[in-house]
């Protein structure tokens, strides 16, 4: 096993501690002789460590991730398709994937402090994992919105929360600065985790979809997914790979604008969406997710918020799946769209991660008196 720098090719050892190239500053990525990967074997148990072979690491520290349902949505369009329900990991998002992995990678590394900036979702798995370590876990928040659920996680989890005066790109930036091991998706171990949704998906549909749709944030998740695509082909257990489309909303869309070539430097000065888990301007894998869309021949889409509320919704009230605003952003691009064959919406987080965007945009219930006159007038 070695680190490859994704931009000029130079290899450093597994166990350096890296997350850029020494060279060119490219990001790096995790890869395994080729008989790791193309070896016959009968995978054993479930969940993210059923994959351990093709994991840098043993299954050191884990609260169970992985093995989510893949959902078979049938009421939203005459084109039925599936979604993805990663707000059913134990900490209510897919970043439990990542972090069982870079959490025991940190573990063997000999780390006693890991650390990230967060705009909720890292920062509660982070600390989950971290406590189950027996590691110091630091979080960075971005100031104003943030949803409180997923900072609760963090707070009762024992993490040392810090709010500072700036966005999720200032937190990034300062983070990187301290001698915590990081563990933000600029951390290509932590990515190795994430891989394995779509080994999951492909055992579940028996092949691979034809299509993937995921919401973008700091953008390492479909970068990761893409590589796990590839190595199950590789390891000869599908014979085709899905197109990959990111989805961004319209007031945090760097990739998209980069793609259209309207954002050489694929940053948004001022990101501004209801999906607090992809507000955000300056992704750090925005070179990675680029790569594979393009070699997916796949896309970077924009949907507004309002896009994302009523899919939200529809998801909840005719599919029964309740999730947050970001994880309702491939969906809202798919009910606008006509995508055929097998095609897999992935929702990164559960709604309960952010309850006050449902609270705020519904009716307000009404009370009654315990009398049933009262409740069968109101029911009229």
């Amino acid at each position: 096993m070695k680190l490859v720098c994704t931009g000029c090719g130079k290899t450093f050892p597994g166990k350096a501690i890296l997350y850029r190239c020494s060279h060119c500053e490219a990001l790096l990525e995790v890869r395994y002789p080729e008989k790791i990967i193309t070896q016959k074997r009968t995978w054993k148990g479930s969940g993210v460590w059923r994959y351990e072979p093709l994991l840098p690491t043993k299954p050191l520290v884990t609260l169970g991730e992985g093995n989510t349902g893949l959902h078979l949505c049938k009421n939203l369009s005459s084109s039925p398709f599936y979604v993805k329900h990663e707000g059913e990991n134990p900490t209510g998002s897919f970043k439990d994937r990542g972090m069982t992995v870079g959490i025991a990678w940190a573990k063997k590394l000999g780390a006693t402090t890991v650390a990230c900036a967060s705009t909720g979702n890292t920062s509660a798995s982070l600390a989950a994992y971290a406590g189950r370590a027996g590691m110091r876990a630091i979080v960075l928040i971005p100031s104003g919105n943030v949803a409180m659920g997923k900072i609760a996680q963090a707070l009762v989890h024992g993490a040392k929360v810090i709010q500072i005066d700036g966005n999720f790109d200032d937190a990034m930036r300062l983070v990187q600065q301290t001698d915590a091991y990081l563990l933000n998706s600029i951390n290509p171990f932590r990515l190795e985790g994430q891989k394995t949704l779509a080994f999951e998906v492909c055992e579940t549909l028996g092949r691979a979809p034809d299509t993937v749709i995921l919401p973008m944030g700091n953008a390492g998740n479909i970068s990761a997914i893409w590589k796990g695509f590839k190595e199950w082909k590789a390891a000869g257990r599908i014979s085709t790979l899905p197109k990959m489309i990111g989805v961004q909303a319209a007031g945090a869309n760097p990739i998209v604008r980069n793609l259209r070539g309207q954002n050489n430097s694929c940053t948004v000065a001022k990101p501004d969406t209801i999906a607090t888990a992809i507000r955000i301007g300056a992704p750090v894998n925005w070179t990675k997710a680029i790569a594979a869309i393009r070699e997916s021949r796949g896309d970077a889409v924009t949907v507004t918020d309002k896009e994302i509320l009523a899919a939200q919704k529809l998801l909840a009230q005719k599919e029964g799946l309740f999730v947050e605003p970001a994880s309702a952003a491939p969906v809202a691009h798919l009910l606008k769209t006509k995508r055929r064959g097998k095609v897999v919406c992935i929702a990164t987080g559960h709604g309960l991660k952010d309850p006050e965007v449902i609270l705020r945009g519904s009716p307000k219930w009404v009370k009654i008196k315990p009398d049933l006159r009262a409740l069968q007038r109101v029911l009229r």
